[in-house]
Protein backbone atom coordinates (compact mmCIF):
# COMPACT_ATOMS: atom_id res chain seq x y z
CA UNK A 1 0.00 0.00 0.00
CA UNK A 2 1.20 3.50 -0.81
CA UNK A 3 -0.28 6.71 0.56
CA UNK A 4 0.16 9.87 -1.48
CA UNK A 5 -1.28 13.33 -1.78
CA UNK A 6 -3.88 13.83 -4.48
CA UNK A 7 -1.59 16.48 -5.93
CA UNK A 8 1.12 13.99 -6.72
CA UNK A 9 1.40 10.73 -8.64
CA UNK A 10 3.53 7.82 -7.50
CA UNK A 11 3.27 4.43 -9.11
CA UNK A 12 3.98 1.21 -7.23
CA UNK A 13 6.11 -1.33 -9.08
CA UNK A 14 5.87 -4.31 -6.73
CA UNK A 15 3.57 -6.07 -4.29
CA UNK A 16 5.10 -4.92 -0.98
CA UNK A 17 3.95 -2.06 1.19
CA UNK A 18 5.30 1.44 1.73
CA UNK A 19 3.95 4.50 3.51
CA UNK A 20 4.40 8.18 2.82
CA UNK A 21 3.21 10.46 5.61
CA UNK A 22 1.37 13.58 4.51
CA UNK A 23 -0.27 16.53 6.21
CA UNK A 24 -3.47 15.46 7.94
CA UNK A 25 -5.53 17.98 5.97
CA UNK A 26 -4.84 16.15 2.69
CA UNK A 27 -6.97 13.23 1.60
CA UNK A 28 -4.82 10.27 0.69
CA UNK A 29 -4.64 7.79 -2.14
CA UNK A 30 -4.08 4.20 -1.08
CA UNK A 31 -2.62 2.02 -3.82
CA UNK A 32 -2.84 -1.75 -3.47
CA UNK A 33 -1.49 -4.33 -5.90
CA UNK A 34 -3.18 -7.68 -5.51
CA UNK A 35 -2.19 -10.96 -7.15
CA UNK A 36 -4.93 -13.59 -7.10
CA UNK A 37 -3.89 -17.25 -7.02
CA UNK A 38 -5.19 -20.66 -6.16
CA UNK A 39 -3.15 -22.16 -3.33
CA UNK A 40 -3.50 -25.15 -1.04
CA UNK A 41 -4.56 -23.96 2.41
CA UNK A 42 -5.98 -25.61 5.53
CA UNK A 43 -8.19 -23.02 7.23
CA UNK A 44 -10.11 -25.69 9.18
CA UNK A 45 -7.24 -28.24 9.16
CA UNK A 46 -8.53 -29.80 5.90
CA UNK A 47 -6.37 -29.03 2.89
CA UNK A 48 -8.14 -27.68 -0.20
CA UNK A 49 -7.63 -25.14 -2.97
CA UNK A 50 -8.29 -21.59 -1.79
CA UNK A 51 -8.25 -18.27 -3.68
CA UNK A 52 -5.63 -16.04 -2.08
CA UNK A 53 -4.70 -12.37 -2.39
CA UNK A 54 -0.93 -12.01 -2.22
CA UNK A 55 -0.88 -15.40 -0.50
CA UNK A 56 -3.57 -14.53 2.08
CA UNK A 57 -7.11 -15.70 2.75
CA UNK A 58 -8.89 -13.76 4.13
CA UNK A 59 -7.26 -11.05 2.06
CA UNK A 60 -5.46 -7.93 3.32
CA UNK A 61 -7.52 -5.49 5.39
CA UNK A 62 -7.94 -2.10 3.73
CA UNK A 63 -7.59 0.71 6.28
CA UNK A 64 -8.22 4.31 5.29
CA UNK A 65 -10.07 7.50 6.23
CA UNK A 66 -13.33 8.93 4.99
CA UNK A 67 -12.60 10.95 1.86
CA UNK A 68 -9.57 8.89 0.86
CA UNK A 69 -9.26 7.30 -2.57
CA UNK A 70 -8.66 3.57 -2.91
CA UNK A 71 -6.88 2.13 -5.95
CA UNK A 72 -6.66 -1.65 -6.20
CA UNK A 73 -4.87 -3.22 -9.15
CA UNK A 74 -6.10 -6.81 -9.35
CA UNK A 75 -4.09 -9.33 -11.38
CA UNK A 76 -5.94 -12.56 -12.17
CA UNK A 77 -3.70 -15.61 -11.96
CA UNK A 78 -6.47 -18.16 -11.36
CA UNK A 79 -5.57 -20.34 -14.38
CA UNK A 80 -9.04 -21.14 -15.69
CA UNK A 81 -11.57 -18.51 -14.59
CA UNK A 82 -12.48 -14.85 -14.59
CA UNK A 83 -12.99 -12.83 -11.43
CA UNK A 84 -14.32 -9.56 -10.03
CA UNK A 85 -14.30 -7.89 -6.61
CA UNK A 86 -17.29 -6.13 -5.10
CA UNK A 87 -16.69 -3.41 -2.49
CA UNK A 88 -19.54 -4.25 -0.17
CA UNK A 89 -21.10 -1.19 1.48
CA UNK A 90 -19.09 1.32 -0.59
CA UNK A 91 -21.66 3.35 -2.49
CA UNK A 92 -19.48 4.10 -5.54
CA UNK A 93 -20.90 7.57 -6.06
CA UNK A 94 -19.56 8.77 -9.38
CA UNK A 95 -17.89 5.40 -10.10
CA UNK A 96 -20.75 2.89 -10.61
CA UNK A 97 -18.61 0.92 -13.06
CA UNK A 98 -16.26 -0.07 -10.20
CA UNK A 99 -18.94 -1.77 -8.09
CA UNK A 100 -17.41 -5.08 -9.13
CA UNK A 101 -20.52 -7.03 -10.18
CA UNK A 102 -20.06 -9.15 -13.28
CA UNK A 103 -23.11 -8.87 -15.55
CA UNK A 104 -24.13 -5.51 -14.10
CA UNK A 105 -21.14 -3.17 -14.02
CA UNK A 106 -18.24 -4.99 -15.67
CA UNK A 107 -17.01 -7.98 -17.59
CA UNK A 108 -14.98 -10.54 -15.64
CA UNK A 109 -11.27 -9.88 -15.23
CA UNK A 110 -9.68 -12.36 -17.62
CA UNK A 111 -6.87 -14.74 -16.81
CA UNK A 112 -3.50 -13.01 -16.90
CA UNK A 113 -4.94 -9.50 -17.05
CA UNK A 114 -4.86 -6.65 -14.51
CA UNK A 115 -7.89 -4.53 -13.69
CA UNK A 116 -7.76 -1.27 -11.75
CA UNK A 117 -10.55 -0.33 -9.34
CA UNK A 118 -10.55 3.29 -8.16
CA UNK A 119 -13.13 4.83 -5.85
CA UNK A 120 -13.60 7.27 -2.95
CA UNK A 121 -14.58 6.20 0.56
CA UNK A 122 -17.41 8.66 1.22
CA UNK A 123 -18.46 7.31 4.60
CA UNK A 124 -16.72 6.07 7.73
CA UNK A 125 -17.60 2.62 9.02
CA UNK A 126 -17.00 -1.11 8.73
CA UNK A 127 -17.27 -2.62 5.25
CA UNK A 128 -16.25 -5.67 3.25
CA UNK A 129 -14.97 -6.86 -0.10
CA UNK A 130 -15.47 -10.16 -1.86
CA UNK A 131 -15.70 -11.83 -5.24
CA UNK A 132 -18.96 -11.24 -7.11
CA UNK A 133 -18.64 -13.81 -9.88
CA UNK A 134 -20.55 -17.09 -9.72
CA UNK A 135 -20.04 -18.68 -6.29
CA UNK A 136 -16.40 -17.65 -6.08
CA UNK A 137 -16.74 -15.90 -2.72
CA UNK A 138 -16.92 -19.30 -1.05
CA UNK A 139 -13.42 -20.14 -2.32
CA UNK A 140 -11.81 -17.64 0.06
CA UNK A 141 -11.74 -14.36 -1.89
CA UNK A 142 -12.92 -11.90 0.74
CA UNK A 143 -11.72 -9.36 3.31
CA UNK A 144 -12.46 -6.23 5.36
CA UNK A 145 -12.50 -2.47 4.73
CA UNK A 146 -12.16 -0.29 7.85
CA UNK A 147 -12.84 3.41 7.29
CA UNK A 148 -12.10 5.90 10.06
CA UNK A 149 -13.27 9.49 10.42
CA UNK A 150 -11.06 12.31 9.13
CA UNK A 151 -8.47 13.65 11.56
CA UNK A 152 -10.05 15.87 14.20
CA UNK A 153 -13.52 14.28 14.03
CA UNK A 154 -14.73 12.15 16.93
CA UNK A 155 -17.09 9.20 17.17
CA UNK A 156 -19.90 9.25 19.74
CA UNK A 157 -18.26 6.47 21.78
CA UNK A 158 -14.78 5.87 23.15
CA UNK A 159 -12.50 2.86 23.24
CA UNK A 160 -8.83 2.05 23.68
CA UNK A 161 -8.23 -0.46 20.90
CA UNK A 162 -9.86 -1.42 17.60
CA UNK A 163 -10.00 -5.08 16.49
CA UNK A 164 -11.61 -6.74 13.46
CA UNK A 165 -13.35 -10.13 13.54
CA UNK A 166 -14.44 -11.66 10.24
CA UNK A 167 -16.76 -14.67 10.38
CA UNK A 168 -17.29 -17.19 7.61
CA UNK A 169 -18.51 -20.71 6.94
CA UNK A 170 -16.48 -23.27 5.03
CA UNK A 171 -17.19 -26.15 2.67
CA UNK A 172 -14.82 -28.94 1.70
CA UNK A 173 -16.44 -29.25 -1.73
CA UNK A 174 -15.26 -26.76 -4.32
CA UNK A 175 -17.58 -23.99 -5.46
CA UNK A 176 -17.64 -25.70 -8.87
CA UNK A 177 -19.05 -28.89 -7.35
CA UNK A 178 -21.66 -26.86 -5.48
CA UNK A 179 -22.68 -24.90 -8.60
CA UNK A 180 -23.06 -28.06 -10.69
CA UNK A 181 -25.35 -29.59 -8.06
CA UNK A 182 -27.55 -26.50 -7.95
CA UNK A 183 -27.84 -26.50 -11.76
CA UNK A 184 -28.65 -30.19 -12.22
CA UNK A 185 -31.56 -32.58 -12.48
CA UNK A 186 -31.80 -34.19 -9.99
CA UNK A 187 -31.14 -31.17 -7.81
CA UNK A 188 -28.06 -31.30 -5.58
CA UNK A 189 -28.28 -28.93 -2.61
CA UNK A 190 -24.96 -27.63 -1.21
CA UNK A 191 -25.81 -28.95 2.25
CA UNK A 192 -24.58 -27.44 5.49
CA UNK A 193 -20.98 -26.17 5.79
CA UNK A 194 -18.41 -28.44 7.35
CA UNK A 195 -16.88 -25.69 9.51
CA UNK A 196 -17.11 -22.11 10.72
CA UNK A 197 -14.12 -19.75 10.59
CA UNK A 198 -13.06 -16.78 12.72
CA UNK A 199 -10.54 -14.61 10.88
CA UNK A 200 -9.84 -17.52 8.57
CA UNK A 201 -9.28 -20.12 11.30
CA UNK A 202 -11.47 -23.09 12.18
CA UNK A 203 -11.13 -26.70 13.27
CA UNK A 204 -12.73 -29.70 11.63
CA UNK A 205 -12.97 -32.99 13.54
CA UNK A 206 -10.56 -35.14 11.55
CA UNK A 207 -12.03 -38.32 13.06
CA UNK A 208 -15.01 -37.79 10.76
CA UNK A 209 -12.72 -38.59 7.82
CA UNK A 210 -12.47 -42.31 7.17
CA UNK A 211 -10.58 -44.20 4.48
CA UNK A 212 -10.99 -45.10 1.71
CA UNK A 213 -13.60 -42.45 0.89
CA UNK A 214 -11.13 -39.61 1.40
CA UNK A 215 -7.43 -39.14 1.85
CA UNK A 216 -7.23 -38.89 5.65
CA UNK A 217 -3.82 -37.23 5.31
CA UNK A 218 -5.39 -34.00 4.13
CA UNK A 219 -6.77 -33.32 7.62
CA UNK A 220 -4.07 -32.28 10.08
CA UNK A 221 -4.97 -30.58 13.35
CA UNK A 222 -1.31 -29.77 14.05
CA UNK A 223 -1.20 -27.41 11.06
CA UNK A 224 -0.67 -23.86 12.45
CA UNK A 225 -3.05 -22.51 9.78
CA UNK A 226 -5.95 -23.93 11.82
CA UNK A 227 -4.71 -23.19 15.33
CA UNK A 228 -7.50 -21.58 17.39
CA UNK A 229 -7.88 -17.83 16.88
CA UNK A 230 -6.88 -15.86 19.99
CA UNK A 231 -7.84 -12.25 20.74
CA UNK A 232 -5.66 -10.63 23.39
CA UNK A 233 -7.07 -7.96 25.73
CA UNK A 234 -5.32 -5.80 28.30
CA UNK A 235 -7.23 -5.82 31.60
CA UNK A 236 -9.19 -2.64 32.25
CA UNK A 237 -9.27 -1.51 28.62
CA UNK A 238 -12.27 -1.08 26.31
CA UNK A 239 -12.20 -2.67 22.86
CA UNK A 240 -14.13 -1.91 19.72
CA UNK A 241 -14.73 -5.23 17.98
CA UNK A 242 -15.75 -4.82 14.34
CA UNK A 243 -17.66 -8.06 13.75
CA UNK A 244 -18.55 -8.92 10.15
CA UNK A 245 -20.02 -11.95 8.41
CA UNK A 246 -19.32 -13.18 4.89
CA UNK A 247 -20.80 -16.63 5.26
CA UNK A 248 -22.08 -18.25 2.08
CA UNK A 249 -25.12 -19.77 3.81
CA UNK A 250 -25.14 -19.57 7.59
CA UNK A 251 -26.74 -17.05 9.91
CA UNK A 252 -24.72 -16.83 13.11
CA UNK A 253 -24.74 -15.98 16.80
CA UNK A 254 -21.53 -14.56 18.29
CA UNK A 255 -20.89 -14.52 22.04
CA UNK A 256 -18.02 -14.05 24.50
CA UNK A 257 -18.08 -15.99 27.74
CA UNK A 258 -18.76 -13.73 30.74
CA UNK A 259 -18.73 -10.47 28.74
CA UNK A 260 -21.51 -8.18 27.57
CA UNK A 261 -21.31 -6.43 24.21
CA UNK A 262 -22.66 -2.94 23.54
CA UNK A 263 -23.77 -2.51 19.93
CA UNK A 264 -22.72 0.93 18.59
CA UNK A 265 -22.48 0.60 14.79
CA UNK A 266 -24.25 -1.34 12.05
CA UNK A 267 -23.22 -1.23 8.37
CA UNK A 268 -21.45 2.11 8.89
CA UNK A 269 -24.30 3.81 10.83
CA UNK A 270 -24.18 4.74 14.51
CA UNK A 271 -26.64 2.73 16.59
CA UNK A 272 -28.45 3.88 19.71
CA UNK A 273 -26.41 1.69 22.10
CA UNK A 274 -27.93 -1.47 23.49
CA UNK A 275 -26.38 -4.39 25.34
CA UNK A 276 -26.43 -8.02 24.20
CA UNK A 277 -24.97 -11.27 25.48
CA UNK A 278 -25.00 -12.70 21.98
CA UNK A 279 -24.98 -10.90 18.63
CA UNK A 280 -27.05 -12.28 15.77
CA UNK A 281 -25.34 -11.54 12.47
CA UNK A 282 -26.38 -12.38 8.92
CA UNK A 283 -24.17 -12.73 5.88
CA UNK A 284 -23.19 -9.32 4.51
CA UNK A 285 -23.75 -7.48 7.79
CA UNK A 286 -21.16 -5.59 9.84
CA UNK A 287 -21.37 -4.44 13.46
CA UNK A 288 -19.19 -2.67 15.99
CA UNK A 289 -19.55 -3.66 19.63
CA UNK A 290 -17.74 -2.34 22.70
CA UNK A 291 -16.33 -4.92 25.10
CA UNK A 292 -14.73 -4.06 28.44
CA UNK A 293 -11.93 -6.28 29.73
CA UNK A 294 -13.41 -6.18 33.24
CA UNK A 295 -13.49 -9.85 34.21
CA UNK A 296 -11.07 -11.98 36.25
CA UNK A 297 -7.70 -11.36 34.50
CA UNK A 298 -6.11 -14.55 35.78
CA UNK A 299 -7.83 -16.70 33.15
CA UNK A 300 -8.89 -16.80 29.50
CA UNK A 301 -12.46 -16.97 28.17
CA UNK A 302 -14.25 -18.67 25.28
CA UNK A 303 -15.43 -16.90 22.15
CA UNK A 304 -18.08 -19.01 20.43
CA UNK A 305 -19.99 -18.72 17.18
CA UNK A 306 -22.81 -21.05 16.22
CA UNK A 307 -25.34 -21.43 13.42
CA UNK A 308 -28.88 -20.12 13.85
CA UNK A 309 -31.94 -20.05 11.53
CA UNK A 310 -31.06 -23.51 10.14
CA UNK A 311 -31.07 -26.86 11.90
CA UNK A 312 -27.37 -26.98 12.81
CA UNK A 313 -25.23 -29.65 11.21
CA UNK A 314 -22.18 -27.41 11.46
CA UNK A 315 -20.40 -27.48 14.85
CA UNK A 316 -19.77 -24.19 16.69
CA UNK A 317 -16.36 -22.58 16.30
CA UNK A 318 -14.32 -21.84 19.43
CA UNK A 319 -11.77 -19.07 19.82
CA UNK A 320 -9.95 -17.71 22.87
CA UNK A 321 -10.37 -14.33 24.54
CA UNK A 322 -6.92 -13.97 26.06
CA UNK A 323 -6.32 -11.71 29.07
CA UNK A 324 -2.75 -10.44 28.97
CA UNK A 325 -0.27 -11.68 30.21
CA UNK A 326 -1.82 -15.17 30.17
CA UNK A 327 -0.73 -17.47 27.37
CA UNK A 328 -2.85 -16.83 24.26
CA UNK A 329 -2.94 -20.58 23.58
CA UNK A 330 -4.22 -21.56 27.01
CA UNK A 331 -7.76 -22.90 26.67
CA UNK A 332 -10.29 -21.90 29.33
CA UNK A 333 -11.20 -24.67 31.75
CA UNK A 334 -14.90 -23.82 31.59
CA UNK A 335 -17.66 -25.15 29.34
CA UNK A 336 -18.09 -22.89 26.29
CA UNK A 337 -21.39 -20.97 26.17
CA UNK A 338 -23.91 -22.85 24.06
CA UNK A 339 -25.52 -19.85 22.40
CA UNK A 340 -29.23 -19.41 21.68
CA UNK A 341 -31.46 -22.09 20.18
CA UNK A 342 -31.15 -22.20 16.40
CA UNK A 343 -34.92 -21.82 15.91
CA UNK A 344 -35.53 -19.01 18.42
CA UNK A 345 -36.93 -16.64 15.79
CA UNK A 346 -38.42 -14.31 18.41
CA UNK A 347 -34.98 -13.42 19.83
CA UNK A 348 -33.61 -12.73 16.37
CA UNK A 349 -36.55 -10.49 15.50
CA UNK A 350 -36.15 -8.64 18.81
CA UNK A 351 -32.54 -7.75 17.97
CA UNK A 352 -33.54 -6.61 14.48
CA UNK A 353 -36.16 -4.29 15.93
CA UNK A 354 -33.74 -2.95 18.58
CA UNK A 355 -31.36 -1.52 15.97
CA UNK A 356 -32.17 2.18 15.67
CA UNK A 357 -30.19 5.25 14.70
CA UNK A 358 -28.23 6.89 17.49
CA UNK A 359 -29.74 10.04 18.93
CA UNK A 360 -28.00 13.06 17.47
CA UNK A 361 -27.08 11.10 14.33
CA UNK A 362 -30.53 10.44 12.91
CA UNK A 363 -31.05 11.09 9.21
CA UNK A 364 -34.81 10.95 8.92
CA UNK A 365 -36.34 9.43 5.79
CA UNK A 366 -38.77 11.26 3.53
CA UNK A 367 -42.23 10.96 5.06
CA UNK A 368 -43.69 9.29 1.97
CA UNK A 369 -42.50 7.29 -1.00
CA UNK A 370 -43.11 7.72 -4.71
CA UNK A 371 -43.22 4.01 -5.48
CA UNK A 372 -43.86 0.80 -3.56
CA UNK A 373 -42.38 -2.48 -4.80
CA UNK A 374 -43.42 -5.67 -2.99
CA UNK A 375 -40.93 -8.48 -3.61
CA UNK A 376 -42.35 -11.92 -2.83
CA UNK A 377 -39.56 -14.43 -2.13
CA UNK A 378 -40.41 -17.92 -3.39
CA UNK A 379 -38.78 -21.20 -4.31
CA UNK A 380 -39.94 -22.58 -7.65
CA UNK A 381 -39.50 -25.30 -10.24
CA UNK A 382 -38.85 -23.96 -13.74
CA UNK A 383 -38.54 -26.61 -16.47
CA UNK A 384 -37.61 -29.14 -13.81
CA UNK A 385 -34.82 -27.02 -12.26
CA UNK A 386 -34.98 -25.54 -8.76
CA UNK A 387 -34.87 -21.75 -8.64
CA UNK A 388 -35.28 -18.97 -6.14
CA UNK A 389 -37.59 -16.29 -7.48
CA UNK A 390 -38.75 -12.77 -6.74
CA UNK A 391 -42.35 -12.16 -7.80
CA UNK A 392 -42.10 -15.48 -9.67
CA UNK A 393 -39.11 -14.25 -11.71
CA UNK A 394 -35.70 -15.91 -11.36
CA UNK A 395 -32.96 -13.50 -12.38
CA UNK A 396 -30.53 -14.41 -15.14
CA UNK A 397 -27.74 -12.00 -16.04
CA UNK A 398 -27.11 -10.96 -19.66
CA UNK A 399 -23.86 -11.52 -21.55
CA UNK A 400 -23.44 -7.75 -21.93
CA UNK A 401 -23.33 -5.98 -18.54
CA UNK A 402 -26.39 -3.83 -17.97
CA UNK A 403 -24.48 -0.58 -17.54
CA UNK A 404 -22.80 -1.04 -20.94
CA UNK A 405 -26.04 -2.02 -22.66
CA UNK A 406 -27.88 0.97 -21.20
CA UNK A 407 -25.18 3.55 -21.95
CA UNK A 408 -24.61 2.22 -25.46
CA UNK A 409 -28.37 1.77 -26.05
CA UNK A 410 -28.04 -1.93 -26.87
CA UNK A 411 -31.74 -2.62 -26.44
CA UNK A 412 -31.41 -6.19 -27.67
CA UNK A 413 -28.94 -7.08 -24.88
CA UNK A 414 -31.69 -7.73 -22.31
CA UNK A 415 -35.48 -7.82 -22.04
CA UNK A 416 -36.73 -4.23 -21.98
CA UNK A 417 -40.00 -5.06 -20.21
CA UNK A 418 -40.05 -4.13 -16.53
CA UNK A 419 -40.77 -6.85 -13.94
CA UNK A 420 -43.88 -6.49 -11.78
CA UNK A 421 -44.03 -4.26 -8.70
CA UNK A 422 -46.50 -6.72 -7.18
CA UNK A 423 -47.17 -10.35 -7.97
CA UNK A 424 -50.49 -11.09 -9.63
CA UNK A 425 -53.23 -11.89 -7.07
CA UNK A 426 -50.95 -11.05 -4.13
CA UNK A 427 -53.94 -10.55 -1.84
CA UNK A 428 -54.96 -14.19 -2.21
CA UNK A 429 -51.46 -15.69 -2.15
CA UNK A 430 -51.08 -18.06 0.80
CA UNK A 431 -47.55 -17.59 2.14
CA UNK A 432 -47.93 -20.53 4.56
CA UNK A 433 -48.50 -23.21 1.92
CA UNK A 434 -46.35 -24.86 -0.75
CA UNK A 435 -47.34 -23.19 -4.01
CA UNK A 436 -46.95 -24.52 -7.53
CA UNK A 437 -46.30 -21.02 -9.00
CA UNK A 438 -46.80 -22.42 -12.49
CA UNK A 439 -46.19 -19.05 -14.11
CA UNK A 440 -42.65 -18.76 -12.70
CA UNK A 441 -40.05 -17.86 -15.29
CA UNK A 442 -36.42 -16.81 -15.73
CA UNK A 443 -35.67 -13.34 -17.05
CA UNK A 444 -33.07 -10.56 -17.19
CA UNK A 445 -35.62 -7.74 -16.86
CA UNK A 446 -34.75 -4.80 -14.57
CA UNK A 447 -36.57 -2.17 -12.54
CA UNK A 448 -36.22 1.36 -13.95
CA UNK A 449 -36.45 3.90 -11.10
CA UNK A 450 -37.15 7.59 -11.60
CA UNK A 451 -34.00 9.46 -10.63
CA UNK A 452 -34.16 11.13 -7.20
CA UNK A 453 -37.44 9.38 -6.39
CA UNK A 454 -38.12 7.73 -3.04
CA UNK A 455 -38.74 4.02 -3.27
CA UNK A 456 -40.21 1.61 -0.72
CA UNK A 457 -39.30 -2.05 -1.03
CA UNK A 458 -41.27 -4.62 0.94
CA UNK A 459 -39.53 -7.96 1.21
CA UNK A 460 -42.17 -10.64 1.71
CA UNK A 461 -41.22 -14.15 2.83
CA UNK A 462 -43.22 -17.30 2.10
CA UNK A 463 -43.13 -21.08 2.34
CA UNK A 464 -40.46 -22.90 0.35
CA UNK A 465 -41.18 -26.04 -1.67
CA UNK A 466 -40.89 -27.97 1.61
CA UNK A 467 -43.97 -27.98 3.81
CA UNK A 468 -43.84 -25.83 6.97
CA UNK A 469 -40.55 -24.25 5.98
CA UNK A 470 -39.64 -20.60 5.43
CA UNK A 471 -35.99 -19.58 5.30
CA UNK A 472 -34.09 -16.52 6.50
CA UNK A 473 -32.86 -14.29 3.66
CA UNK A 474 -30.34 -11.47 4.24
CA UNK A 475 -30.86 -8.91 1.45
CA UNK A 476 -28.07 -6.56 0.33
CA UNK A 477 -28.45 -3.40 -1.77
CA UNK A 478 -25.52 -2.12 -3.81
CA UNK A 479 -24.86 1.60 -4.24
CA UNK A 480 -27.13 2.77 -1.41
CA UNK A 481 -28.03 2.69 2.22
CA UNK A 482 -31.70 2.19 3.02
CA UNK A 483 -33.84 3.04 6.01
CA UNK A 484 -35.21 -0.01 7.79
CA UNK A 485 -38.79 1.07 8.45
CA UNK A 486 -40.06 -2.06 10.12
CA UNK A 487 -40.50 -5.81 10.43
CA UNK A 488 -43.71 -7.76 10.64
CA UNK A 489 -45.18 -11.25 10.83
CA UNK A 490 -47.36 -12.81 8.16
CA UNK A 491 -48.34 -11.12 4.93
CA UNK A 492 -47.76 -7.40 4.47
CA UNK A 493 -50.94 -5.31 4.46
CA UNK A 494 -50.53 -2.22 2.29
CA UNK A 495 -53.33 -0.36 4.03
CA UNK A 496 -52.45 -1.12 7.65
CA UNK A 497 -48.77 -1.96 8.10
CA UNK A 498 -47.25 1.35 6.87
CA UNK A 499 -49.00 3.08 9.78
CA UNK A 500 -46.54 1.32 12.09
CA UNK A 501 -43.37 2.36 10.23
CA UNK A 502 -40.56 3.87 12.27
CA UNK A 503 -40.06 7.29 10.67
CA UNK A 504 -38.46 8.80 13.80
CA UNK A 505 -35.09 7.05 14.12
CA UNK A 506 -34.80 4.22 11.57
CA UNK A 507 -31.32 2.82 11.05
CA UNK A 508 -29.56 3.17 7.70
CA UNK A 509 -28.12 -0.15 6.52
CA UNK A 510 -27.09 -1.91 3.34
CA UNK A 511 -27.97 -5.47 4.41
CA UNK A 512 -31.03 -6.62 6.32
CA UNK A 513 -32.62 -9.96 7.26
CA UNK A 514 -35.98 -11.15 6.04
CA UNK A 515 -37.28 -13.44 8.78
CA UNK A 516 -39.36 -16.60 8.19
CA UNK A 517 -43.01 -16.01 7.23
CA UNK A 518 -42.55 -12.28 7.72
CA UNK A 519 -41.87 -9.02 5.93
CA UNK A 520 -39.22 -6.30 6.08
CA UNK A 521 -39.91 -2.75 4.89
CA UNK A 522 -37.15 -0.54 3.43
CA UNK A 523 -37.01 2.96 1.99
CA UNK A 524 -34.23 4.47 -0.13
CA UNK A 525 -33.65 7.37 -2.47
CA UNK A 526 -32.79 6.55 -6.07
CA UNK A 527 -30.15 9.28 -6.18
CA UNK A 528 -27.02 7.39 -7.28
CA UNK A 529 -26.79 7.14 -11.08
CA UNK A 530 -25.98 3.61 -12.16
CA UNK A 531 -27.17 0.01 -12.20
CA UNK A 532 -27.41 -1.65 -8.82
CA UNK A 533 -27.90 -5.19 -7.57
CA UNK A 534 -30.39 -6.00 -4.80
CA UNK A 535 -30.16 -9.65 -3.85
CA UNK A 536 -30.18 -12.33 -1.21
CA UNK A 537 -26.63 -12.59 0.14
CA UNK A 538 -26.80 -16.37 0.51
CA UNK A 539 -24.54 -17.50 -2.33
CA UNK A 540 -26.59 -20.50 -3.40
CA UNK A 541 -29.82 -18.49 -3.41
CA UNK A 542 -28.31 -15.74 -5.56
CA UNK A 543 -26.83 -18.34 -7.90
CA UNK A 544 -30.34 -19.77 -8.26
CA UNK A 545 -31.77 -16.37 -9.26
CA UNK A 546 -32.77 -14.60 -6.04
CA UNK A 547 -32.16 -10.98 -6.93
CA UNK A 548 -33.37 -7.93 -8.83
CA UNK A 549 -31.62 -5.04 -10.59
CA UNK A 550 -32.38 -1.34 -10.19
CA UNK A 551 -31.44 1.29 -12.78
CA UNK A 552 -31.55 4.97 -11.90
CA UNK A 553 -30.24 8.11 -13.60
CA UNK A 554 -28.32 6.22 -16.28
CA UNK A 555 -28.28 9.40 -18.35
CA UNK A 556 -26.11 11.02 -15.67
CA UNK A 557 -23.48 8.26 -15.71
CA UNK A 558 -20.29 9.59 -17.28
CA UNK A 559 -18.35 7.96 -20.11
CA UNK A 560 -17.62 4.35 -19.23
CA UNK A 561 -14.00 3.24 -18.90
CA UNK A 562 -12.93 0.79 -21.57
CA UNK A 563 -11.52 -1.56 -18.90
CA UNK A 564 -15.00 -2.78 -17.90
CA UNK A 565 -15.85 -3.92 -21.43
CA UNK A 566 -14.85 -6.90 -23.53
CA UNK A 567 -17.78 -9.32 -23.20
CA UNK A 568 -21.23 -9.68 -24.74
CA UNK A 569 -22.06 -8.21 -28.11
CA UNK A 570 -23.02 -5.01 -29.87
Amino acid sequence: MIWLSQRSAIFALCFFCAVIYLPAADAKIHLHKWLLNYEYKSPDCVEKLVITINGQSPGPTIRAQQGDTIIVEVTNNLFTEGVSIHWHGIRQRGTPWFDGTVGLTQCPILLGSTFKYEFVLDRAGTYLYHSHYGMQRGAGLYGSILVSLPDGELEPFTYDYDQSILLNDWYHKSTYEQAVGLSSIPFGWVGEPQSLLINGKGRFNCSQFTAPSVDVGICNTTNPECSPYSLTLVPGKTYRLRISSLTTLSSLSFQIEGHNMTVVEADGSYVEPFVVQNLFIYTGETYSVLVKANQDPSRNYWITTNVVARSPATPPILAILNYYPNSPTKSPQTVPPSGPAWNDVARRKAQSKAIRARHGYVLQPPPNSDRVIILLNTQNLINGFFHWCVNNVSLTLPNTPYIIALKEKLTHAFNQTSPPDLIYDYQNYNIYAVQSNKNATSSNRIYRLRFNSTVDVILQNANTMTANNSETHPWHLHGHNFWVLGYGDGKFDKSKDPKGYNLVDPILKNTVPLHPYGWTALRFQADNPGVWFFHCHVDAHLFMGMGVVFEEGIEYVKKLPSSIMGCGGK
